[in-house]
């Protein structure tokens, strides 16, 4: 029996919508960042982009453990000589909470040609509503 290696053609993707209402953060994040790369599938090939679409709602009601609120820092650096930038999460949460879970799914997927076309795939709303139900997406509950 031969390995089975999917190609661009045979794709096929769904819609996924994940509610972060009062579910960890991280835990949200790796769930999505596994869909949109595709490795719930059993036709998974690693060179091949074949991850699904995921809309995260309820950003804004995500919840960060511990003192992660408190202590947890985002950086960034603007591209001057000591432009470092930081935010702390309960202001990042407070004020751009899509913006949390974004950076947080980044995270977990490549740093390559791949990952960046599967994070075009992520769709991030701090609350309940989005635009996406044409698609018909199915929800996730986990």
């Amino acid at each position: 029996m031969s390995t089975f290696m999917q190609n661009p053609k045979q794709v096929q993707r769904k819609w996924y919508v994940i509610d972060a209402k009062g579910k960890p953060l991280g835990r949200v994040a790796a769930k999505a960042a596994m869909l949109v790369r595709g490795k719930h599938k059993p036709t998974f090939t690693p060179h091949v982009d074949c991850g699904d679409h995921v809309i995260i709602i309820n950003c804004k009601d995500a919840v960060l453990t511990g003192n992660k609120l408190r202590n947890k820092f985002h950086y960034h650096h603007t591209g001057y000589v000591g432009h470092m930038k930081s935010v702390r999460y309960d202001t990042l949460m407070r004020e751009h909470p899509e913006r949390a879970m974004f950076w947080a799914v980044k995270g977990m997927v490549p740093d390559t040609t791949i990952g960046r076309k599967a994070m075009t795939r992520v769709r991030v709303f701090a609350g309940a509503e989005h635009n996406h139900e044409a698609q018909k997406p199915e929800v996730l509950d986990f």
